[in-house]
């Protein structure tokens, strides 16, 4: 058995790991690189294996460094199907159309407005490609052994994290291979934590927060004084914000903070349609996470929901105290680009971001303090207060990846690291042998292994 390691090898995006056996192929996710330009790149790039080869497609989770391809793969030929849990096709069916209508409003805009270094300016994949593309996939129930390809059976575990993140317990030849996906939190506000490892030959681990511990900070305290300290100053506050989970729990903690009186009752305004339509999702699959219904009510309620293009462009002109939460979380595109343009270079706004930033992102780069932003060609200066809410990552950190790990009932044979930056990877990696005693790897992008009889 062979592991090609395709994407999120070196990076936290594109999420691709081709596994082959006797003459069968099964692509574990197939996500969409992000961040800096040369991996943005690479999505224009053929895929490095010929789609129509492809026997399945089995997702750990519907976040698009994890699905985002699954257009482009349908698009170039791939007929079979894609299996996922039930909650994380009704993410898919959300994020993925709304990913390629996002493209072909970015395509047009820079074509209206003639900024594009292409003649034409084209969408990745358009909001059809993705429609096309839904109809391939198949739901797997949570802890049901499914034969995906002859031979070939994966077990769904929950992994927390976001709705319908699993990991994936893949059994051929009498090896069992643990994909780990991206791993929740323990004391996540929204998720339940990861089940416990059962059995694993050889296991392939996230490394987002590799070398790192989440910050122990009360993060809705700080989000609350931002909050105040910017209405005080009459200013409007920006949160760009993950569509899925992330403006989920930034609701939520905004919903307490109204309730117990701890923010001024500013208005708040939730302007991404896909982010509203994944509040329903909350109600459809109330096993998966920790809220109540009075709690998911609240969160749901606590804001204006913002639709139409015109109502979003509205919001730029506010004149008054306001909150903010828009796509995407990284500002890599969507509406709150057009927000930062318009409210970045005022003093008296805040942007706050939360949660973990790629590397080569605008939110990366201003949160490591740049004061100029590059937004549809134009340079804008970026005055605003910016500031970062470290602990609302829905990843476990380096010690909570360990404890997972060492909740195998015996030593794998082999770990395998991806999806982390190199500092976090390796930093992972050590740890792995120092305190677990089991041989770990980072593999390199585009890495085959293959694994030991």
């Amino acid at each position: 058995m062979k592991l090609a390691f395709l994407g999120a090898a070196g990076t936290v995006t594109g999420s691709k790991t081709l596994v082959t056996h006797d003459g069968k192929n099964v692509l574990i996710d197939c996500g969409l690189f992000q961040g800096y330009k040369n991996l943005r790149q690479m999505n224009w790039e053929p895929f490095p294996f010929d789609p129509k080869q492809l026997d399945a497609v089995v997702l750990t989770h519907g976040h698009l460094d994890h699905s985002g391809a699954v257009p482009l793969l349908v698009k170039q030929g791939y007929r079979g199907p894609i299996f996922a849990t039930a909650a994380t096709i009704d993410v898919c069916r959300i994020l993925l159309p709304d990913s390629g209508r996002i493209q072909e409003e970015d395509a047009e805009y820079h074509n209206r407005h003639k900024i594009s270094k292409h003649e034409k300016a084209l969408p990745l994949y358009t909001e059809d490609d993705a429609l096309k593309a839904m109809d391939s996939f198949r739901p797997i129930p949570f802890d049901q052994r499914t034969e995906v390809a002859t031979k070939w059976h994966v077990r769904m575990r929950p992994a927390g994290h976001i709705l319908g993140a699993s990991s994936i317990e893949l059994s051929v030849a009498d090896k069992v291979v643990l994909f780990s996906g991206d791993l929740g939190r323990p004391d996540d506000l929204l998720m339940r934590e990861p089940v416990p490892i059962e059995r694993a030959d050889h296991i392939v681990v996230e490394s987002t927060y590799g070398n790192r511990l989440h910050d122990p900070q009360d993060n809705e305290s700080i989000l609350g004084d931002a909050i105040t300290r910017t209405a005080r100053r009459g200013g409007i506050v920006v949160i760009p914000a993950f569509a899925l989970g992330r403006a989920q729990a930034l609701l939520y903690s905004i919903w307490r903070l109204k309730s117990r009186g701890a923010i001024p009752d500013l208005p708040v305004f939730l302007n991404s349609p896909m982010a509203i339509d994944m509040t329903e999702i909350y109600h459809r699959h109330r096993t998966e996470h920790r809220l109540t219904i009075e709690e998911c009510q609240g969160m749901c309620h606590v804001a204006k929901m913002v639709r139409t293009v015109d109502e979003s462009r509205a919001l730029n002109s506010l004149n008054y105290p306001a909150i903010i939460v828009s796509a995407s979380g990284m500002a890599t595109g969507g509406r709150v680009l057009h927000h930062l343009k318009t409210m970045a270079p005022n003093h008296r706004n805040t942007i706050i971001f939360a949660g973990f930033q790629a590397g080569g992102t605008r939110g990366a780069r201003m949160v490591a303090g740049e004061r100029s932003i590059r937004i549809h060609g134009q340079d804008v200066a970026v005055n605003a207060e910016v500031m970062m809410l470290h602990g609302m990552s829905a990843h476990a950190d380096a010690q909570q990846i360990i404890e997972w790990l060492a909740s195998s009932p015996q030593p794998p044979r082999g770990v395998y690291i991806n999806h982390g930056e190199s500092d976090p990877a390796d930093a992972l990696r050590q740890r792995i042998e120092r305190e677990l005693g089991w041989s770990a790897m980072v593999p390199r992008l585009g890495q085959t292994i293959e694994l030991p009889s």
